[in-house]
């Protein structure tokens, strides 16, 4: 199994005693809720189910005090009054006589998780949890969290198994200032943050839950706060935050930190450790280190549709394709901890989202509006200036101006949503509608039967496929074949004729929801790209979306008419022909081709919203093997799984293999060491997000001024 599910019964013990408005919503049956959902839509059976232990005291110690221990262990004989009367102590807290038993197995669970995803057992994994944690502190329980299941957890991964790179990313609707306390001046945990803020008038009030709080220290840059200065921040705004601000951060980690120089010659994600000799000497000689090795999800769902504490418009879906996304880093170790999330269907669904992706299935794709709402693109502007010094990916994209400090202040403190209030029946009425239609496009489209096929013109070549990946051998009609056939000569000869009926025979598999994606070598690319293009459109696709790399020119005859959109990867020159017509040098370092793909081929193609994404590595398409299944891997989500990928016969096999595999859900090899963009791939993409950004809001990173 590729998927572990971490969860006990036992943590459904814990609830409120009294009356508190503001506690009332930590209830038990977040989780019982979210697995009954899981169940329900089959995904529990395909996880490997693990039932947490409880986290020692010592390991408990790795993040909290012996003396906050000491007190926790206490509250199992305290009675009702003593416990109300110690929670008042915190903020937004209770305590009940199971909360240590509770908690030690929240904080067991992700330490579980952790164990069996380094160790190889699984892939990835959820843990169900509560209570949630990353508000906790070294001496204080604080928001419904007792103790820090991620951050003890990161801590694990570091001494357990030596890991030196880890990435945090907290998308709760609640700034995790617990997390940022315990990291804040280390380089070894890159700590990403969104959270609704509102000038500092949203719990929890602080100042330093602003954009400009980067760290402390060494770990200066290595905290990263998204502040949502409004409500209502829905997919696109969550897209954008992540293909504009964490993805190109994520990427870029060198092997020695800061050295010096007014800025990063060599980054590093990496354990505390005494300098080596000649930092400087080092630094530039080393070869840099790629990629986070584990990512801790802090994945609270009370920034989803409906919550009434984070008051957004995200819809499930939008996490499972946030944590695909997720998947092309550190070898696709992804380990999610549940955390906030209040509005019981809205997480449920959520949770279901995330497991799917987790699990390589096809993640349904986003709903509504692909345009970034002018708070979240000056939320973005002012992150992105206030991590720029940092991160040469974010200055070589565009400068932004210097964020102007924001204000912290008591007053017009946002209030509460209470339940039965007419907010809350109108945000309630709303979510029920928004998620019963997702209900309802899951019912009427299904999961394909088949995820990934592929179809070779060799037959020995299937060997070394993943047992899931079906090796298919059928091909349509030849009367149809030949039909096609004749728009080119060179389709007519007996090899490509053959690989013709097979290519056929896979995309009309796709289109009728029989198979995912799908992977076929073929012989002149170039002609059966125009057949496949010309037959999705007639068959059941609006709108396609071309990926061409190498010498594959557009077909002249292509209507312009907005149904495709083709963008060419080895252009001549970076040019807009028009808006759906992109071409664009072949990117010549990994910086210049992660900011190819994050900061303009994907915003173009969520924008576009494709039925089908056609990807084809023609002649002298020259994109390494790892390139080529990043590309893959991630033009996955803009068209909910359904891509074919043509290989021209000229390459291996192996790659043909390598992404069957990514398209089945398996995380892309590594690109090997990062090097930066040099300046005229940087120029030709600023170029193209200046022309294009009109018409694909996708491509902003700045609020218009």
């Amino acid at each position: 199994m590729r998927t572990a599910l971490v969860y006990h019964e036992d943590m459904t013990a814990a609830r409120l005693l009294w009356e508190d408005p503001e506690c009332e919503i930590e209830r038990p049956e977040r989780l019982t809720a979210a697995l009954r959902r899981l169940q329900q839509g089959g995904l529990e059976q395909r996880c490997l189910q693990l039932a947490p232990r409880e986290a020692s005291e010592a390991e408990l110690g790795l993040v909290h005090s012996p003396e906050y221990v000491s007190l926790l262990r206490g509250t199992q004989a305290l009675d009702t009054q003593e416990l109300r009367a110690l929670s008042g102590q915190y903020d937004a807290v209770y305590f009940h006589p199971s909360t240590f038993h509770c908690a030690r197995l929240a904080v067991g669970a992700a330490l579980q998780l952790v164990d069996v995803v380094l160790m190889g057992a699984v892939h990835n994994g959820l843990a169900l949890v509560r209570p949630p944690g990353h508000h906790s502190q070294r001496t204080a329980a604080n928001g419904f969290c007792v103790f820090n299941n991620v951050a003890i957890a990161a801590r694990h991964a570091q001494q357990k198994h030596g890991l030196q790179r880890i990435l945090i990313v907290d998308w709760d609707v609640h700034h995790g200032q617990g997390i940022q306390y315990i990291f804040e001046d280390d380089p070894s945990v890159l700590y990403f943050s969104w959270h609704r803020y509102e000038h500092g008038r949203f719990w929890p009030y602080l100042r330093e839950s602003d954009a400009d709080a980067v760290g402390q220290g060494k770990g200066r840059g290595f905290t990263v706060n998204l502040p949502w200065n409004q409500v209502g921040m829905g997919n696109a705004d969550y897209l954008a935050a992540f293909l504009h601000v964490l993805l190109p951060v994520a990427f870029e980690v060198t092997a020695w930190g800061r050295c010096g120089l007014g800025g990063a010659v060599g980054r590093g994600l990496r354990a505390r450790a005494p300098p080596p000799p000649s930092p400087l000497l080092q630094a530039l000689s080393a070869p840099p280190q790629f990629d986070p090795e584990l990512v801790l999800v802090s994945a609270g769902f009370d920034s989803a549709i409906g919550d009434p504490e984070g008051q957004m418009q995200a819809t499930p879906e939008c996490f499972g394709h946030l944590t695909q996304l997720l998947q092309v880093l550190a070898g696709g170790r992804v380990c999610a901890v549940l955390e906030g999330g209040y509005h019981l269907e809205s997480l449920s669904q959520s949770v279901c989202m995330v497991v799917r992706a987790l699990l390589g299935d096809p993640v349904p794709p986003l709903s509504g509006p692909m345009e970034p709402h002018r708070s979240a693109l000056e939320s973005i502007q002012s992150v992105r200036a206030a991590q720029a010094p940092h991160w040469t990916s974010l200055r070589q994209q565009g400068s932004a101006p210097t964020p102007r400090p924001g204000t912290c202040s008591a007053d017009g403190r946002t209030s509460l949503v209470l339940p039965g209030g007419p907010t809350f029946k109108a945000a309630e009425a709303q979510a029920s509608a928004v998620l019963s239609s997702l209900l309802g496009q899951l019912h009427l489209h299904p999961t394909p039967p088949v995820r990934t096929a592929v179809a070779l013109t060799a037959p020995d070549a299937a060997l070394g496929l993943p047992p899931a990946v079906l090796h298919q051998e059928g091909s349509v009609p030849q009367e149809e074949t030949r039909a096609w056939a004749r728009l080119h000569e060179a389709l007519a000869q007996d090899t490509a004729f053959t690989a013709l009926g097979k290519v056929l025979h896979l995309l009309k598999g796709i289109l009728d929801g029989q198979v995912s994606s799908g992977v076929a070598t073929t012989p002149a690319a170039a002609a059966m790209l125009d057949v496949a293009l010309r037959c999705s459109l007639s068959h059941r696709a609006q709108r396609v979306l071309c990926v061409a790399v190498g010498q594959l020119d557009r077909p002249p005859d292509l209507a312009n008419d907005g149904r495709t959109l083709w963008l060419d990867i080895r252009g001549k020159e970076a040019a807009a022909l028009s808006p759906f017509h992109v071409s664009m040098p072949l990117p010549g370092t990994t910086g210049a081709f992660l900011s190819c793909v994050l900061a303009l081929v994907l915003p173009l193609a969520y924008g576009f919203r494709p039925d089908l994404v056609l990807m084809v590595l023609g002649p002298a398409q020259g994109l390494q093997e790892p390139y080529a299944a990043l590309l893959a891997a991630l033009l996955r989500g803009p068209a909910g799984g359904r891509v074919l990928v043509l290989v021209e016969q000229e390459p291996t096999f192996q790659l043909a293999g390598i992404l069957a595999r990514v398209l089945h859900g398996d995380a892309p090899p590594s690109l090997g060491p990062f090097s930066t963009a040099p300046p005229e791939d940087t120029q030709a993409l600023l170029y193209l997000r200046g022309q294009l950004e009109a018409q694909w809001k996708m491509l902003q990173v700045a609020a218009p001024s």
